[in-house]
């Protein structure tokens, strides 16, 4: 008869439940305020957008931003921030922290990247709008855990790993793309200075200084060098995650990266991302709606997000698993992975994010009309993405163990049986 192998069960850290709930019920709220975001903006019309660009605050001389700037470029920095910390977390003591493990959703990430970005660029190369060749590349990760998070126990533990270290990596290769390609007139000075804080606060790390006070003082330090330098600002909030001490233990309520990081769920679940979709989400839905939805520009965002994500993801870690680079965990098999790629879809936060970024510059009338159909865009996108994703997975997504290839995977020690 043939042998049954049992499945492992993954060991989840307690930071990681955190998170994944926190995320979870941000999504309820996020939904909430983009609602009434979007009833405002078309009730009050385009005055109720126009306040929060419009309004300063801060000292004058010093530091005065819009209200929109200080929730992009500092309330953002925050979440970008509990981001980092999470990355730094499963790659050092998580389940991210196997090579093996790890490499998978890495793959994923760059053909979740990429083909979304190549959709754009070949419908827009050229014109005014490929500098939206970004919006499609990101993953909102509050919305993709919540969707998941419908599907309770019908989905293997492993999916919500895969597609949190996917989200996360997705994430952190658009703030590459956002220091790299939407940075504006680079002042060398203040960019040194930046670096120079991030600098002082790795030499503090290694000398195992593990009060939180001196990281933080040199983490603003850093976000205000770093916002003067032309350098989007939120880069810092990922700079300041790495240089915080990690005691490389599961769940060391000693460490001090575990401590911020348990401080920050509930403030960036529950406020930070709010307060972005109530700022951001803004949207005056025109006469000419349908036309916008079909311009080059949103049929780039649209299909890269539904189409581009899921076959991007799936095709480079097939490739990779193929290769033998990496492999799947033993409870997922490609259906559950074409199903995260389709959750990868869910673009909202960071698309809209990059989005704010892409086309600075132009002409007012352009940009306006521009940002307005490409966040228009971003949201069918993500709801058509989540829904297809949570159908997808509904369906499809019980653990199998028929799906699991017995030739590659790896099995735990002393857990074969006979049928």
């Amino acid at each position: 008869m043939k042998p049954i192998r049992k499945i492992r069960n993954v060991q989840l850290t307690k930071a990681f439940k955190e998170f994944f709930d926190s995320e979870k019920s941000s999504a309820i709220i996020l939904v909430a305020c983009t609602a009434l975001s979007l009833v405002l903006a078309n009730l009050i019309g385009k005055s109720y957008p126009d306040f929060f660009l419009k309004t300063y605050l801060g000292l004058e001389g010093v530091l005065k931003l819009s209200i929109e700037h200080w929730v992009n470029d500092a309330l953002m920095a925050v979440f970008f921030l509990l981001i980092g910390l999470e990355l730094e977390r499963e790659l050092y003591a998580g389940e991210l922290s196997n090579v093996k493990n790890a490499l998978l959703p890495i793959f994923g990430a760059i053909g979740g990247l990429t083909l979304p970005a190549l959709i754009h660029f070949g419908l827009n190369a050229g014109t005014p709008t490929q500098a939206g060749i970004g919006i499609p590349m990101a993953t909102d990760i509050a919305f993709a855990i919540g969707v998941l998070a419908l599907l309770g126990s019908r989905v293997p533990a492993s999916l919500k790993v895969f597609l949190v270290a996917l989200a996360v990596m997705d994430d952190l290769g658009a703030i590459i793309v956002i220091a790299v390609f939407y940075t504006a007139e680079l002042s060398l000075t203040y960019l040194g200075l930046a670096l120079a804080a991030f600098f002082v606060m790795v030499v503090l790390n290694r000398l195992r200084i593990m009060h939180l006070l001196p990281y933080l003082i040199g983490g603003v330090i850093m976000w205000f060098c770093m916002l003067k330098s032309g350098v989007h600002a939120t880069i810092a909030g990922v700079l300041l995650a790495f240089a915080i001490p990690f005691t490389h233990k599961r769940d060391d309520e000693n460490s001090p990266s575990y401590r911020l990081e348990h401080f920050l769920h509930r403030p960036v679940a529950f406020a930070i991302l709010p307060i972005f979709a109530l700022v951001n989400t803004g949207i005056v839905i025109g006469g000419d709606w349908a036309a916008s939805l079909a311009s080059s520009n949103s049929l780039g965002i649209i299909l890269g997000l539904v189409v581009g994500k899921p076959i991007g993801i799936t095709l480079i870690a097939f490739l990779a698993v193929t290769a033998g680079i990496c492999r799947l965990p033993l409870d997922l098999n490609w259906k559950h992975v074409f199903g995260a790629g389709l959750l990868g879809g869910i673009g909202f936060t960071m698309s809209i994010f990059i989005t704010n970024l892409a086309f600075v510059g132009g002409e007012p009338g352009f940009v306006a009309s521009t940002v307005n159909a490409s966040k228009m865009a971003i949201l069918l996108a993500s709801l058509t993405a989540g829904t297809a994703g949570f159908i997808w997975l509904k369906l499809l997504g019980q653990p199998n163990v028929g799906d699991v290839d017995m030739d590659t995977m790896d099995f735990e020690d002393g857990n074969e049986a006979e049928d």
